[in-house]
């Protein structure tokens, strides 16, 4: 059938047989051109002759191919080709920022997000909080092979012509690997093993037309820390409300708390079973850790944009955590699950580099608590290790942990609850309220935590010590800065009216962001002081976007409207909750109280809110917990998708840095 099809369009054959003399291999040549033998007389040409013309010479057949599934972390190639088709069509200027111009773009074509769309077929099991592929038996971090697409380009009437593709990998002991027939327009999906690479070759009736080598990139990216390096505030599928029905909260003693927004849904009452089947939900419900992480955006940005790399990313990263709990000792998470995590992030991180290999517990009882200055390690410190020659290396190690180190949360209360508040007083519920004093003498102690994190990320995740910058630090953006960065957000409840207690006090949010700047200085001064990079651009871009920017009358849009909705004379006021999109474009790029409650919407069934929060009637405190555990101050989609950006400005040189380290390397190496 090939034959007779060839034989039938002989340029083709022509073409093939000429096209093949050209392929660039030194094995192609049964025999070395004889170089001794006399040179040719020459020809005598036309006057003003120079040869052919360029446009004249053929290009011969080359064979290109990318990743078919760069993102590993998606386990369908689909919604991985979602984004790389979104970032091709960015602009050159858009291109500056692509995270941020790509999540502009989705988020203009989905209405409750992107991620809605993707979470459910991630390599993610929720049920055991493992990393694991669906359907996949391989362990997730160690890959043997990966599907390229491959095409063949300069082929005339490639249409009508069938090439055979034959792949041979590299060491082993196989030398064959895919064969495979189709019309040479065509492209076609081959297995490539890992770390080896293969050899392609394209053959048009037994003719080799073209060859090459291909080895794919396969970057290993672990994300660790806080709120900010979960996505707190995004989660991957929005709550819905109701277009006309709404919720009573009772009273909160001296107001009536009815025609709030209402969750679409079938249920009865605030906190039975079908409303908290209709909680929003995370990648991990836990630690509300999402797709629109910063962390897991760079991860995606680097994958997408090498058409011969891919990224094994492993994002661990947990709402509330801090250096001691959550990185090296069990934490639990933000949200009330049956399956919290087993592990702390170090230990989790160990256990998926040792792919199927056992990760082992270690006793580390005076290793990392400072000669007792972090009382928290002392004693019967465990932590998993996976010995060496398992562990996949770490490539790159995102980190954002300090702000809950310092009490961020209990700055915030103190910035928004007034003295005479009754959340004040009970405000052990919400991580308890301090000022600058305290937070200060947390600020003298989290150096040590940070030179007690940095042994345990060389000693236990083997990140060389001579490669700190693997390790980059992201900084945290001013949550309340406006104009040019001098201004604070005024006094009020702009933003915040979902509970009647809040009001900013913009004195108190001062002192909050004069401990900012010192903690932003301790960061970078410690992240210099022990080799790591620091990403830190993004706080620029925040400027001018903070928690009140919007507007308290008249709003252009629902997304810049700071108001909440609430339903009064039977008409919602001032726009129907159900409108509200938590992922469109806005100014702001914090998340109010107010959007918290419209796009995380947490609540608990009374019986826990009873059982654990020891409240009998107080249903009002289900406001808190909905404005508060749902990501309130913390940034926005886009507000990630900028950090996310600027994380991408420091990784990419730190990779160009050690992939030219090790070409040189391959150069100097014995042949």
């Amino acid at each position: 059938m090939l034959l007779t099809r060839i034989l039938r369009y002989p340029v083709l054959l022509l073409s093939a047989l000429l096209l093949s003399a050209h392929v660039v291999e030194a094995q192609t040549f049964d025999v070395a051109p004889d170089v001794t033998q006399a040179p040719l007389p020459a020809i005598e040409q036309p006057e003003g002759f120079t040869g052919l013309p360029p446009a004249a010479m053929p290009d011969l057949p080359a064979i290109e191919w990318r990743v078919a599934n760069p993102f590993r972390f998606f386990s369908n190639p689909r919604d991985t080709e979602v984004h790389r088709a979104t970032w091709l069509a960015l602009s050159p200027a858009e291109r500056r920022t692509p995270v941020l111009s790509a999540e502009r773009a989705l988020s203009s074509r989905h209405e409750d997000g992107w991620a809605a769309t993707m979470v459910d077929d991630v390599c993610w099991d929720t049920k055991r909080n493992r990393y694991r592929c669906p359907g996949k038996k391989e362990a997730y971090a160690t890959p043997t092979s990966h599907t390229i697409i491959a095409s063949l380009k300069n082929i005339p009437e490639a249409g009508l012509v069938d090439c055979t593709w034959l792949t041979a990998p590299h060491g082993g002991d196989r030398l064959r690997g895919d064969a495979i027939t189709a019309p040479c327009h065509r492209p076609v999906e081959l297995s490539i093993p890992y770390p080896a690479g293969a050899t392609i070759e394209v053959e048009i009736g037994s003719r080799r037309i073209a060859t090459t080598d291909a080895s794919v990139t396969d970057l290993f990216i672990v994300g660790m820390g806080d709120s900010f390096a979960a996505g707190d505030g995004n989660p991957d599928i929005p709550v819905e409300f109701s277009r006309e029905r709404s919720a009573d909260y009772g009273s909160d003693g001296e107001f009536s708390l009815a025609g709030f927004p209402a969750r679409v849904g079938n249920w009865n009452e605030i906190g039975d079973k079908a409303f908290i089947k209709g909680n929003a939900r995370w990648l991990d419900q836990a630690c509300h850790r999402s797709l629109y992480s910063h962390q897991a955006r760079a991860a995606l940005q680097l994958a997408i944009e090498e058409p011969h790399r891919a990224v094994t990313y492993v994002g661990l990263a947990c709402s509330g955590a801090e250096t001691i709990f959550g990185l090296f000792l069990r934490y639990k998470g933000n949200e009330w699950v049956e399956n919290p995590p087993e592990l702390s992030q170090i230990s989790a991180a160990a256990e998926v580099m040792c792919g199927k290999h056992d990760a082992e517990p270690h006793d580390l009882p005076e290793a990392y608590h400072m000669r007792g200055r972090l009382k928290e390690l002392e004693g019967g410190l465990v932590l998993r290790k996976c010995d060496a020659q398992f562990s996949r290396k770490i490539d790159l190690l995102f980190l954002s942990v300090g702000g809950n180190d310092i009490g961020f949360a209990r700055l915030l209360a103190n910035a928004i609850l007034a003295n005479e508040s009754l959340l004040r007083k009970l405000s052990g519920w919400i991580g308890g309220v301090y000022g600058t004093a305290e937070a200060t003498i947390a600020l003298r102690a989290l150096d040590d935590r940070y030179k007690s994190l940095n042994r345990a990320l060389h000693n236990i995740l083997h990140i060389p010590w001579d490669e700190p910058d693997r390790i980059i630090l992201t900084a945290y953006p001013g949550l309340a800065l406006m104009g040019d960065g001098s201004a604070v957000c005024p006094d009020g409840r702009a933003g915040m009216e979902i509970v009647s207690d809040f009001a900013l006090s913009s004195a108190r949010a001062r002192e909050g962001i004069w401990i900012a700047d010192k903690l932003h200085h301790v960061m970078e001064d410690s992240a210099r002081r022990y080799g790591w990079s620091f990403a830190q651009r993004h706080r620029a871009a925040f400027i001018g976007r903070g928690i009140c920017a919007g507007f308290t009358q008249s709003a252009f849009s629902i997304a810049d409207d700071l108001r909440l909705p609430r339903k009064v004379e039977n008409k919602w006021v001032p726009y129907n909750p159900a409108d509200y999109r938590s992922y469109a474009s806005r100014q702001r790029w914090f998340r109010t109280p107010n959007d918290a409650f419209l796009t995380g919407n947490f609540h608990v069934t009374p019986s826990l809110l009873q059982k654990v929060l020891k409240f009998d009637t107080f249903s009002w405190f289900q406001l808190l917990l909905a404005s508060t555990y749902s990501g309130a101050f913390h940034p926005t989609a886009e507000g990630q998708a900028a950090m996310a950006d600027s994380l991408l400005e420091i990784a990419r040189p730190v990779l160009d840095r050690y992939h030219r380290r090790n070409h040189r390397a391959d150069l100097s190496a014995p042949l």
